[in-house]
């Protein structure tokens, strides 16, 4: 996973256990460079769009969740090779400045917030062009003080109007490998909000914001780590002739 990858690469960028810990934890800082190459347009691991979306899970629909959390991680190990005194890592041959992993997080996220060929925003509330038929049962159901058991709520899932109440600030599933959309509640592919996207995207703007200065906290996140290292013998008792 990304994730573990990166937070492993975190333990060794600012602990340096060393041995027997330095092979396993090269290893998935490795694994996090080449995740992070594959990010940028550089490189044919992933396409994208033509209004460019990377598409990470390859086509298939509800892409936004991967792409924010993608966009959150890159932002992050941005940060820390920063903290670090690091200005960048190598894709092969190349060296790439850290300031092309916020680009890249900066400009799927402007995709997102309406910066596409639809002018869409796929979080509902911002801008004056988002989904109004999002797929979630809160949003649909108007609020008129009858309760509806789970097959009484499809007439509503299958309403043609509007949302009666709106989900600010949730982000949608997205668009399809052609930046086409369909705001229709009964597609959930197009429509719905997913917590893993959710919690990306907040994770992901929470990374990008702010002027880059107030640093990481190398430790705290580790504190409770038990220590790497055996604990030392006691010293040997005063010789005594």
């Amino acid at each position: 996973m990304p994730e573990s990858a990166v937070l492993l690469s975190r333990l060794r960028l600012f602990l340096s256990p060393g041995y027997p810990y330095e092979e396993i934890l090269r290893t998935f800082h490795n694994q996090t460079s080449i995740i992070m190459c594959s990010y940028l347009p550089y490189f044919t691991s992933f396409n994208r769009t033509k209004g460019g979306l990377i598409e990470l899970n390859h086509g298939r629909p509800q892409p936004l969740q991967y792409v924010v959390n993608a966009a959150f991680l890159a932002t992050l190990y941005s940060d820390y090779l920063r903290a670090a005194d690091t200005p960048g890592w190598y894709c092969g041959p190349n060296f790439y400045s850290i300031d092309v992993l916020r680009k890249f997080a900066e400009t799927q996220i402007d995709y997102i917030l309406g910066k596409n060929p639809r002018g869409m925003s796929y979080v509902v509330g911002f801008g004056n062009h988002y989904p109004r038929h999002v797929h979630h049962r809160g949003a649909s159901i108007p609020k008129n003080k009858v309760k509806y058991n789970c097959k009484g709520g499809w007439k509503w899932r299958d309403s043609p109007k509007p949302n009666p109440n709106t989900l600010v600030g949730a982000m949608v599933a997205g668009p399809d490998k052609h930046d086409g959309f369909h705001d229709v509640r009964t597609n959930y592919n197009y429509t719905e909000p997913t917590l893993s996207g959710n919690a990306g995207l907040v994770a992901a703007l929470v990374a990008l914001s702010g002027d880059q200065t107030n640093g990481i906290d190398k430790n705290t996140l580790f504190s409770a780590v038990p220590p790497m290292f055996p604990t030392p013998p006691p010293p040997p008792a005063p010789w005594k002739p």
